[in-house]
């Protein structure tokens, strides 16, 4: 089990061989949206199996590698997949990632899934921007002792995703007359999907769509002091009083077919960061 800063350090070090210009901007893209970088300059390409101490995605449509280069005249890491604590992992292996990213001095944190709509105005292949969200897995990644060197005991999660960033996002959906909601987005534990009595709660509390992945590495990424942007592939929309049935694959065709309008809107937003 992944335990410390100390391994992240030691996979930092490790990346550090092979990486030339350390980037500040990382990536995170989720189910069905690993190709939204494909207009990236590659000049380190690396497989997760490949990195020391690295965890391995077990979901088909993660595609489970690494990836350096320039992005908008920005030195960009991405990754490509994540890990979700229905695989089994602990909420400290799912976020190794972002430990690595902020051992490698990582500032900006840009992460996207793919999420069920509760909102009843928002339509299958939308984009929503994730302005808060509502940790319900029943796990936090900052339980245990403190690392000091990491980040403070008990981080101020007043304003987890940045208004700047959001704003760029916005902007850049606009810019492209891609329609942009915004809303909350609700971390469920996975893997089994909503039940309509859970959708309705869901609803009631406030969240306007659901996934089983973001949250742990928001708040780690929150621990590290990291300016975060939050997008959500809305895959399907939830009708609890007239219920249809999901696929997981017809779930993935959407995220993908999500996956260029996702790919314009960071693309834009990496252009307008500023380091």
């Amino acid at each position: 089990m992944i335990t410390s800063g100390k391994i992240a350090k030691k996979t930092a070090a490790f990346l550090r061989k092979y990486i030339k210009n350390i980037p500040k901007i990382a990536i995170l893209s989720g189910t069905g949206l690993s190709e939204s970088m494909q207009a990236m300059d590659i000049s380190y390409s690396c497989r997760y199996e490949d990195i020391p101490n690295f965890p391995v995605s077990t979901v088909e449509s993660h595609i489970s590698k690494l990836l350096v280069g320039k992005f908008e005249e920005h030195e960009v890491i991405v990754l490509q997949g994540r890990f979700h604590l229905y695989e089994g992992y602990s909420p400290l292996e799912v976020t190794f990632p972002i430990r690595v990213m902020q051992e490698l001095g990582v500032k900006f944190l840009i992460l996207t899934n793919a999420a069920g709509g509760l909102n009843t105005s928002f339509s299958s292949g939308d984009i929503m921007v994730i302005t808060d969200h509502i940790n319900l897995t029943g796990y936090n990644p900052l339980v245990g002792s403190n690392d000091d060197s990491l980040g403070v005991r008990f981080p101020d999660m007043s304003a987890v995703y940045d208004k700047n960033l959001i704003e760029s996002a916005l902007n850049a959906a606009k810019e492209d007359g891609l329609p942009l909601k915004k809303g909350v987005y609700a971390g469920l534990l996975g893997p089994s999907l909503e039940t309509p009595a859970e959708v309705r709660f869901l609803k009631t509390i406030g969240a306007d769509a659901v996934g089983f992945s973001t949250v742990q590495e928001v708040i780690s990424g929150v621990h590290a002091g990291m300016r975060i942007l939050g997008l959500s592939a809305i895959t399907n929309v939830h009708n609890p009083d007239n219920p249809s049935p999901s696929s997981i694959d017809e779930i993935i065709e959407t995220a993908r077919n999500i996956t260029p309008k996702i790919g314009v809107i960071i693309r834009k937003v990496i252009r307008d960061i500023n380091e």
